[in-house]
């Protein structure tokens, strides 16, 4: 076969791959601010809730989070009488989003917590409010600074799309291994598969690339 007779399904994988990308970055992100706040935070409660996310999904195997969302979590429902089967790509988008917010849930804890003390004590003297203090201080300050690590977390959660495959997801890692066990063409099949990972990344690079300039933009235009 031509090579480009593999283009169709792998650009359909493709398509599901940065769909993927997309939605699981933008939960986790969402993941990574409210429990890398909820880290700093002065509610006791919050404070646990945060530190049992962030340390469960750091401290275990992305693929076993996968598998247990797709494969555990039904069975747990039918012992309970509930049903909990997740879509695949509910599934995927689910334990890259729970898996990166955890990390960037220390991005953001780390960013907050570099503002200098002296500026806390500032806005207290000025008679702010915590909540004043975080959303007016800290956060302007401290959002620029994650950036750079954010724009490496949605790297890597890019390449681990590739193992929502082995839950039969139709993903651009997944496509190609079809047409290899059709076509026994892995060298043509695994360099097409390199390169389009490759290219997606470097696309990836330039959009985080961009977001961090208007971040720091924004920033310039608050001092």
């Amino acid at each position: 076969m031509n090579w480009s007779s593999y283009m169709p399904p792998l650009l359909e994988g493709a398509w599901v791959t940065v769909q993927l990308t997309v939605y699981s970055t933008i939960l986790g992100a969402a993941c990574a601010f409210a429990f890398g706040m909820g880290k700093v935070s002065g509610s006791r409660l919050a404070r646990g809730v945060s530190v049992a996310f962030i340390e469960v999904f750091r401290g275990t195997s992305l693929l076993v989070q996968l598998f247990w969302l797709y494969f555990a979590l039904p069975l747990l429902g039918q012992a309970v009488g509930v049903d909990l089967r997740l879509p695949p790509v509910v599934a995927g988008t689910l334990a890259l989003a729970l898996n990166i917010g955890a990390y960037g849930a220390e991005v953001v804890r780390g960013a907050i917590q570099a503002v200098p003390p002296a500026q806390h004590e500032a806005a207290k003297a000025l008679d702010f409010t915590p909540r004043q203090i975080l959303w007016r201080i800290a956060l302007p300050q401290a959002i620029p600074e994650m950036m750079p690590s954010f724009g490496n977390l949605a790297i890597q959660n890019l390449k681990d799309t590739a193992l929502v495959s082995l839950i039969s997801l139709g993903d651009l890692a997944f496509r190609a291994e079809q047409i290899r066990n059709f076509t026994q063409d892995s060298v043509t099949i695994y360099t097409l598969l390199l390169f389009m990972y490759f290219g997606m990344a470097l696309a990836l690079t330039a959009l985080m690339k961009l977001l961090e300039s208007s971040v720091g933009r924004w920033r310039a235009g608050r001092s």
